[in-house]
């Protein structure tokens, strides 16, 4: 049995950089030469849509480049499952990840890849007084231990992004841009990004915004309106309003919906004259613009005629208003001698209200609001978090790109106070809705003697919490979750969280102490941390194999063995001492069921598979659903399916099966049945075969296996978990 390493690319996120190249290389494989992209037989076949100008439109600022390529770098680190810290550990669907949002958005694209419904971020307004701090492009884990004190209790000095520091912009642009470009892979094509900022780098943003989602899908620049008072102590404007930045993944797909009717608009619909078509508004029948056949007089009943001044015209034709009067559309007013008004009646105009651009403090919340909701809920340990969002404006925007009887998940990677997941359960609560959240919180380690932070180092130290931000964050959603259920006992909705925290790999990495190699090399004999749990290790295989972090998981003991299965029977993976475990009936006929998948994976090269894009096997290219047919849940008396471009290919295939070993105990047929030709033939009857394959008496299933066979049959982790779905 092999044991997995920190270098293999199991224990690894998904390398984008590997995946763009074979992408490229199958549009383009005339573009490679020796492996290597040839740009210039790239630039012919891209013909005019080359822009090969030195000097280009954009925007530009230094560390650009590597700030995407701390996008595309694999994170080696993975997330430690916290029960104790959860609320509703074995039912909740909500997520609160405590670690660095860079590193966490990596570990999270196999399991939530074109997943997220929507994103609402409150980042680092950069004002000077924000901290931002220095992504490490050589080791990103080390980097956030060190700087959130888990390597020597105490932490790197950190500083504020000041204007004097000279990278002012650059500095807080190298932070953004590569935790947009992933968050960008974890939105649905019909989701969206909501993003509040201020003046200072509102202009910026716009411009990083549109390059990571593209400028073809902005949606707004929304103003907020953060403060209902002036202040008139401000040197020069007083401000008043902050901007919620949005984009969507694909503006062709995604749509908005519709705000309640306030019970003000609402009010403003009224039936004076008892009209048979219940209430109405009145609006104006005058456009500011000429139009001949619209200018004619209009005479009402009291006999006042009425003609439209000069440079106006009516709105509509004049056989058109005469039908509107005759049919009592048109209003002059209680006494009829008021000038002609169009009636819009509320049984005509749709059950909400289409957003708009200018957000006031009445409908969405004030900041004073936010501060208030807070302190109302640290009542008995005061008020932690300076500036937070009220949770109104969340909610506000839950409303418009989220639907109430889906299970959209929202995502918030720079959760702070908690507002987002605070709001997600209050609109929940409100309309009964099944929306799930993901928050991500940095531990910022809390300084007692910065003024800013005083009073959330106080808060942590009555709550009896390590000082960090992110352990205010927890509190928020434990006592937001027990308010809501306060305020509506009937709701029945999740109100839970699962907490994780990002951690380096269970798998044990080669950092040789040069002084003492014996001791190094003797503790290196073990694969796995010692210092890490079986729910450690699980974890970061489910991770690794891209499925929901919130799956129910059941553990069972069968045949003496620990096994855990995963989502009602989706997986089931065998765990002993921390180490994945082969039960005992295999042992002896290892070798044998190694032989046959060799041979197997020899004809069918899957070492990329991934049902989003072709499966190459040699000539034959095995589509996504093909290849589930083929690599599927291997049980009891099932048929696979599987169309290959030649038939050579496939007789070979099947030679393979044929000389394979026979095994003499229970067995499952792999069978190879009516297999198409990608030509359109059919193969004749004598082409099915079948493949007796070992397979114990336990619920152990041979997917199992697979785990530790990596070097002999070429199999992902990927596969592993599509292989090992159940029907």
């Amino acid at each position: 049995m092999k044991p997995l390493t920190a270098n293999d690319p199991e224990t690894k996120t998904p390398d984008v950089v590997a995946e763009n190249v074979e992408q490229l290389k199958t549009i383009f494989p005339e573009a490679f030469t020796e492996g290597k992209v040839d740009f210039e037989v790239l630039k012919q076949l891209l013909g005019g849509a080359v822009e090969e100008r030195e000097e280009k439109y954009g925007l530009n600022w230094h560390g650009k480049r590597r700030a995407r390529q701390l996008a595309l770098t694999p994170s080696t680190g993975t997330l430690r499952p916290c029960p104790d810290e959860s609320v509703d550990w074995d039912a909740t669907r909500n997520l609160m990840i405590e670690g660095d949002n860079l590193e966490v958005l990596k570990l999270l694209q196999k399991s939530y890849s074109g997943k997220v419904k929507l994103i609402y971020i409150d980042p680092p307004y950069n004002t000077g007084k924000d901290f931002v701090y220095p992504d490490d492009f050589r080791d990103n884990i080390k980097n956030y231990l060190e700087l959130t004190g888990q390597t020597d209790g105490e932490g790197r000095k950190r500083s504020s992004n000041t204007e004097a520091s000279g990278r002012f912009h650059t500095d807080w642009l190298n932070m953004m841009y590569p935790r947009l470009k992933l968050a960008r892979n974890l939105l649905r094509e019909d989701g969206a990004v909501f993003i509040s900022i201020d003046d200072s780098e509102v202009a910026n943003l716009g411009e990083l915004c549109d390059e990571v989602f593209g400028e073809e899908n902005f949606i707004a620049n929304v103003i907020w309106e953060k403060k209902f008072a002036p202040q008139n102590d401000e040197k020069y404007f007083s401000e008043r309003h902050d901007f919620v930045l949005v984009f969507a993944k694909s503006k062709e797909i995604w749509s908005r919906n519709l705000l309640p009717r306030s019970e003000e608009a609402t009010a403003r619909y009224k039936n004076p004259d008892n009209d048979p078509h219940g209430p109405w508004a009145s609006s104006d029948l005058l456009r500011i613009e000429h139009r001949d056949n619209c200018v004619y007089t209009i005479t009402s009943p009291s006999g006042i005629e009425w003609t439209p001044d000069p440079g106006t015209s009516w709105r509509h034709p004049e056989n058109e208003m005469l039908d509107l009067i005759r049919t009592g559309q048109v209003s002059f007013g209680a006494d009829g001698t008021s000038k002609p008004r169009r009636k819009r009646y509320l049984s005509d105009v749709s059950d909400g209200v289409v957003p708009e651009t200018m957000w006031f403090h009445k409908d969405c919340g004030h900041n004073q609001e936010a501060t208030q909701e807070t302190k109302s809920l640290f009542s008995d340990v005061g008020i932690p978090f300076s500036n937070p969002k009220p949770t109104r404006l969340i909610r506000r925007v839950a409303l418009i790109a989220s639907s109430a009887n889906t299970d959209d998940l929202v995502l918030d990677f720079f959760a702070g106070s908690g507002s987002t997941g605070h709001a997600i359960l209050a609109q929940n609560s409100s309309d009964g809705g099944n929306r799930r959240y993901i928050l991500v919180q940095l531990p910022e380690v809390l300084d007692q003697s910065v003024k800013e932070q005083q009073f959330a180092a106080e808060c942590c130290a009555k709550l009896g919490k390590p000082r960090n931000i992110a352990e205010l964050t927890k509190e928020r959603l434990r006592r937001a979750g027990k308010k809501v259920r306060e305020e509506n006992p009937m709701f029945a909705g999740d109100l839970g969280f699962r907490v994780f925290k990002l951690a380096s790999s269970n798998i044990r990495a080669w950092e040789p102490n040069r002084d003492d190699l014996p001791t190094t090399l003797h503790d290196s004999i073990e694969h796995l941390k010692t210092d890490r749990t079986e729910q450690d290790i699980l974890f970061e295989l489910l991770l690794k194999l891209g499925l929901d972090l919130t799956i129910p998981i059941e553990q069972k003991s069968i045949a003496g063995k620990a096994v855990h299965n995963i989502g009602a029977g989706t997986l089931r993976q065998a765990l002993k001492d921390g180490t994945l475990q082969l039960p005992e009936q295999f042992q002896a006929q290892l070798p044998q069921i190694k032989e046959v998948l060799r041979k197997l994976a020899g004809k069918l090269d899957i070492k990329n598979a991934d049902e989003r894009r072709p499966i190459k096997a040699r000539q034959a290219i095995l589509h996504g659903e093909e290849f589930k047919a083929l690599w599927d849940r291997i049980k009891h008396k099932t048929t696979y399916r599987v169309q290959f471009d030649n038939e050579k290919l496939l007789k070979d295939c099947a030679e393979a099966i044929r000389k394979s070993p026979q095994i003499t105990k229970t067995r499952v047929q792999i069978r190879i049945a009516d297999l198409a030709i990608g030509r359109g033939g059919v193969l004749s009857e004598e082409t099915r075969v079948a493949a007796p394959i070992i397979i114990d008496e336990t619920d152990i299933e041979l997917p199992d296996l697979l785990t530790d066979l990596q070097d002999k049959t070429q199999l992902t982790r990927r596969s592993i978990a599509k292989i090992a779905e159940r029907s």
